[in-house]
């Protein structure tokens, strides 16, 4: 039987559930540990955080709910710290405003010796950030407790270094010591001295996952052999420098992911891929690859991933597909062999093609050597294929007049395939003469992306029911602009015969809508801009030249903040609006071919920074060049010309630093093509979104587009510019073109414009004087030149450009020697039109040479000045 507890035990067994609970409740909410604290505050404060990501790393409190870091449960001991800066934040199409947020984000500085106080440590994320200026810490080898490291794309500089010594839990020399590590991503270090990474990485027991991608790594002399019990999986050595596979790869019997992409690979695929059983992704494009694939490589049947594009291989198309049909059909999900160099049918008569695109998801076969005749009976019964690519073959596709879409593909490209001359299908370049069906207008919305450009379409489109993409370029559509789908993001209708008002388009089509790019330019539309941008937040490239578009830029166009605004050859005028100044994201701005008028806005310099192409030639533009516009210091062209536009040059013009040093590799306009969303888009249509600028070079206009980039250019002719020529224009030494013709500017021309390396120059038709500098003779790469009707004289410079030139580049001066025919003494006092009324007596004045002279300039003046300001004339 029990004894009862006598009462007076009960207030202390209360006061043991209490304390007992009080240690439960502490535990529950362990804070971090002191030193361990301390140390991350160390850490921090040698970062360099611009966008204040560790805001929350302050003395005092729980480090444990810091950003970034984990700590254990129970003990409290910091367990990872996670410091990779964004990656999802700019995707592919994201805007140049929108990068800029993103590489703030990136943490810089140096690593502080004070991790080596966090000892249970087991994870380290410092990917995607920016430590350029720093190696890698010697320290990480002592990291003991670390099975998780990641460094990549962190731009650390110089070597790994080599401690083995404590690492008893991390995984690959200075790894090779820690037991525990399963995953590894060094892309993008520099290894190419780190002669033993194969040794160290593939004989590691522990590894799973190994990315070396972009690491400059070469080929090993010396395979090692792998214990069968090397458990590594994945395996990425893409965008390295093998010119063959590293032997020691095919002893990894248990490898599922293998990644060879973008080496420099050459002979055949080699056979021992075999002994890879298990492998489910394969790929080796971007090598030199050739002759066939393998029976062996179709044999591996758990493959669900091959990419073989652009390489040498030489095969027929039906031998592929007869080998897939046998063993793969079940696995295989994606397959692409593009750019390669496959013959034969596509479609062969025992219906593999079906047989395979029926299970497959995606299928590129384009750019090889295909032919043969398709009709829709080979598209019936594709249940899962979404991705189909056959571009640049020799194919014909027939399908019926009231062919129906049945299968679920979201992408259909078919580029220059025989299509014409009636409408059958949906892209570019297909020779196709017809008006567009209504069956096409009323297609699902499961397509995603539509080109049907350069091809002879004509008709009107009332509505585009088509959910991203939609590339219309180059036909011959009429009537109003159509209503688009509110989720499209890029609409290019260029070149065609589209006509009426944007308004429609602008303010009714796109409540909040996601366009990024809007290509118009080359239609007929007419009447003003409208006033309703606001809710275009997300619009990059807005392209609207060669219209007849008339009245003021409206306000709300400078809230975009797009990266290229090209209003070109219209009928606007009006001073620019102030509002501009907000589109700091500017690249581009080509306001040239129009009447707007006032002065050039000193803001453009102050608050444009980032621009690189600036043109407001032929318009009516006055007062003086702002000192700002020295202040952009991306600036490659310059364009003022046929302006009313006075006073001096600005001396502070070399302070352009783009013109003055190589700094390609910093250029605006690169970043923003090459990350552009719309070369995912088209392996067909190359320069998809390639900048654009019509220039004035070598005395004629010409369209630059993929080369723009190449071109840094100076051009302030025909405008009221007086004072001499800077000496300071010859410290632009990477500028090509240079064209102050038409001016007023005197004095001598600088000698160091004759150390540039220009291939254009033009000074003619201004009231210069003095001789043709010497350093001219080093201007060896000149195409262009004119220094005509002006006040020159003495013998033009020996040299073998300079002498290239016709007569007409030096008339209008006292200037002799070759290439001019007329003889002159070296002694020769040059005729002074001026006070030629007044000869002394031993004038040797040749009245007929100054009679034709005053009458070509007459004539030619007859020409020149209605040019000025007729403007049918000089658009002719």
């Amino acid at each position: 039987m029990t004894t009862p507890l006598p009462i007076s035990l009960f207030p202390f067994l209360l006061l043991i559930l209490a304390i007992c609970f009080t240690i439960f409740h502490a535990n529950s909410n362990l804070l971090c540990i002191q030193s361990e604290r301390e140390a991350l505050l160390k850490f921090k404060n040698d970062l360099i955080d611009p966008s204040n990501r560790l805001s929350s790393w302050v003395e005092g409190g729980d480090c444990c709910e810091r950003i970034g870091v984990v700590c254990q449960n129970s003990t409290g001991h910091v367990h990872q710290l996670h410091l990779a800066a964004p990656l999802s934040a700019p995707d592919f199409n994201a805007l140049p405003a929108e990068w800029e947020p993103y590489e703030r984000s990136k943490l810089r500085g140096k690593i502080n010796p004070s991790l080596l106080e966090l000892k249970h440590l087991s994870s380290l994320d410092l990917s995607n950030n920016n430590f350029s200026s720093i190696q890698i810490p010697n320290f990480f080898g002592f990291l003991e407790s670390l099975t998780y490291l990641n460094l990549s794309r962190a731009q650390f500089q110089g070597a790994i270094p080599h401690n083995r010594r404590n690492l008893s839990k991390l995984h690959l020399q200075w790894v090779s010591g820690l037991s525990s590590l399963q995953y590894l991503d060094l892309s993008y270090a520099d290894l190419r001295k780190a002669t033993d990474w194969l040794q160290v990485t593939f004989q590691h027991p522990s590894l799973l996952e190994l990315h070396l991608s972009a690491c400059s790594l070469e080929d090993d002399p010396s395979p090692i052999s792998v214990n069968s019990t090397i458990s590594l999986v994945v395996l990425d050595l893409s965008e390295n420098n093998f010119s063959s596979v590293p032997m020691s790869i095919f002893g990894l019997h248990g490898l599922l992911s293998i990644d060879l992409s973008s080496n420099s690979l050459e002979g055949p695929i080699p056979d021992y891929f075999r002994n890879i059983s298990f492998l489910e992704v394969l790929d080796l494009s971007g090598n030199s690859l050739n002759s066939s694939t393998p029976n062996s490589l179709f044999s591996l049947n758990h493959l669900q991933f091959l990419n073989l594009s652009s390489n040498e291989i030489y095969q027929g198309v039906s031998e592929i597909l007869l080998s897939l049909s046998r063993c793969c059909l079940d696995c295989l999900q994606s397959l692409d062999m593009a750019h390669n160099h496959l013959f034969g049918h596509l479609i062969d008569p025992l219906g593999h093609f079906k047989s395979l695109a029926h299970f497959l998801d995606t299928l590129n076969l384009g750019c090889n050597l295909l032919e043969g005749v398709v009709s829709e009976t080979h598209f019936s019964n594709i249940k899962r294929l979404t991705t189909l690519e056959a571009s640049q073959n020799r194919l014909r596709f027939q399908p019926n007049s009231s062919w129906i879409l049945l299968f679920q593909c979201r992408i259909i490209k078919l580029g220059q395939w025989h299509l014409g001359p009636k409408f059958p299908d949906d892209i570019s370049d297909g020779g196709i003469l017809d008006i567009l069906p209504t069956w096409f207008l009323n297609l699902s919305t499961q397509f995603e992306y539509v080109n049907l450009s350069y091809n002879k379409l004509t008709g009107g489109i009332s509505y585009l029911n088509v959910r991203v993409f939609v590339d219309l370029r180059s036909n011959q559509f009429t009537g109003p602009l159509p209503r688009v789908f509110p989720t499209i993001q890029y609409l290019l209708l260029s070149n065609n015969s589209f006509s009426g008002p944007l308004f429609e388009l602008v303010c009714n089509s796109l409540r909040k809508g996601p366009m990024e790019c809007l290509a118009i330019e080359g239609n007929l539309l007419s009447g003003e801009i409208p006033d309703c941008w606001n809710h275009w937040r997300r619009l990059g490239y807005l392209d609207l030249e060669n219209n007849n578009l008339t009245g003021k830029i409206p306000p709300s166009l400078g809230h975009l903040n797009p990266s290229v605004l090209n209003l070109r050859n219209n009928d606007m005028f009006g001073e620019l609006p102030s509002t501009l100044q907000h589109s700091t994201s500017l690249i581009m701005l080509d306001l040239s071919d129009n009447h707007f008028s006032g002065s050039v806005p000193a803001w453009i310099g102050d608050k444009l920074s980032k621009l690189e192409i600036l043109s407001l030639r032929s318009n009516n533009f006055t007062g003086h060049i702002p000192q700002k516009i020295c202040q952009l210091q991306s600036l490659r062209i310059l364009d003022l010309d046929n302006n009313n536009i006075s006073g001096s040059i600005p001396k502070c013009f070399s302070n352009l630093s783009a013109m003055a040093n190589k700094s390609n590799q910093n250029s605006y306009m690169f970043q923003w093509s090459s990350t552009s969303y719309m070369f995912q888009w088209s392996s067909t249509s190359t320069n998809l979104f390639c900048i654009r600028a019509l220039l004035v070079l070598k005395g004629r206009v010409d369209e630059y587009g993929t080369t723009l980039g190449l071109v840094i250019s100076t051009y302030l002719s025909t405008n009221r510019l007086i004072g001499e020529i800077p000496k300071e224009l010859g410290s632009l030494v990477e500028l090509r073109s240079l064209n102050l013709s038409g001016n007023l500017l005197i004095g001598n021309i600088p000698d160091e414009i004759g150390n540039m390396e220009l291939e254009s120059l033009d000074l003619s038709m201004n009231q210069l004087n003095g001789e043709i500098p010497s350093s001219f003779s080093n201007l060896n790469f000149l195409n262009h030149f004119n220094v005509s009707y002006n006040n020159l004289t003495g013998q033009i410079p020996t040299s073998t450009q300079l002498q290239s030139f016709g007569n007409f580049s030096y008339m209008g001066n006292h200037l002799y020697g070759p290439p001019l025919t007329t003889n002159c003494s070296t002694n020769r006092t040059p005729t002074n039109f001026a006070n030629s009324g007044s000869r002394s007596e031993g004038s040797n004045v040749n009245w007929l040479y100054v009679s034709i002279v005053l009458g070509f300039v007459m004539r030619f003046s007859g020409v020149v000045a209605p040019l000025s300001y007729i403007r049918s004339w000089r658009h002719a």
